[in-house]
This record gives structure tokens, sequence and C-alpha cells, in this order.
């Protein structure tokens, strides 16, 4: 039986893909809530996925909700945790394009991040929402029940999620 090379291509392609799906799934999962070090939340760096600056404008710009995203900025403003519901920690993150966004970290099941200062570098995995002052990242924690994708903040090398 002779097999074509589109044939092998594609399988190829379908294991590299499930293999992709597999180890993004379990990113952020089973930490217990505590910060993990960067070993746990490595699958979307180590495959090349993350977001860049102009991504999360075209986001805003489409004024897209509900999206995974990864990247990096640095803190401007904390503000007071919002004890609504869930408590969430609260503080806006500038990136490098000048956009700006607004960090919703769910304490009531990751950890607080602490410390957090003004001018601190973050890293950050979670769930973009739009709104009219740059966006939201929210999801930037594991998921208790194991049924959406976890997210994280990193801060001085240290990951809560």
């Amino acid at each position: 039986m002779k097999i074509s090379r589109i044939t092998i291509i594609i399988i190829a392609a379908l294991v590299v893909a499930f293999l992709l799906g597999w180890a993004l799934a379990g990113q952020g999962q089973g930490t217990g809530g505590n910060a993990v070090s960067s070993e746990a939340t490595a699958g979307a760096e180590a495959f090349g996925l993350g977001s860049t600056d102009a991504e999360l404008a075209r986001l805003f710009e489409a004024q897209q909700d509900n999206t995974y995203v990864t990247g990096t900025g640095v803190v401007e403003r904390i503000l007071s945790d919002d004890t609504e519901g869930d408590q969430h920690q609260r503080f806006i993150l500038r990136l490098a394009s000048g956009q700006t966004l607004l960090v919703a970290h769910n304490i009531d099941i990751a950890p607080r991040v602490k410390p957090l200062a003004v001018g601190d570098t973050v890293d950050f995995a979670g769930v973009y929402e739009f709104n009219e002052e740059g966006g939201v990242i929210h999801w930037t924690h594991h998921d208790p029940v194991g049924k959406h994708r976890g997210g994280f903040l990193r801060v001085g090398g240290k990951e809560f999620s």
C-alpha cells in the first residue's frame, strides 16, 4: 500500500495539533490555587503562541470578546479590590503599544499577586473582553473544575494561578 506525501503531512499535522491541544489543556491545572513555578504554565510560550500587542490592538478595534491571550505589560495603577460576588484583585497594565488593560484576578480561586507595585512588569495569560478603555483580562487563574483553559499572572518570576 503506497501512502502519498500529502497523506503523511496531514497525519503529522493532526498529531501535532492533538499534542498541542493536550499540552495546553493542562496548562494551569492541578496547582491547587498556589503560586507555581514557570514550568506549570509554559505551554503557550513553549509553542510560540504568545499574543502580540498588535493582536491585542486588533481585538480592541474589533470589540472582540472571549479570546484567550497572553502578553506582558507594566502596572500603571493599582485599584481597590472588587468585592461584589467573587473577589477580584484589580490593576491597570499598559502594554508597550500604549494600550491599557484592566486585569481582574479572581482571588477567591487564586492567590493574590503580591508584592505588586506600580512599574512592575507582569506576564499574563487569560481571557480578553472588550471595554472602551482598552479591554479586560480575566480567567488569570486555574479552573477548579477543569473545564476552562487556565490562565496566570507572573510577576518577578513568581506565577499566580
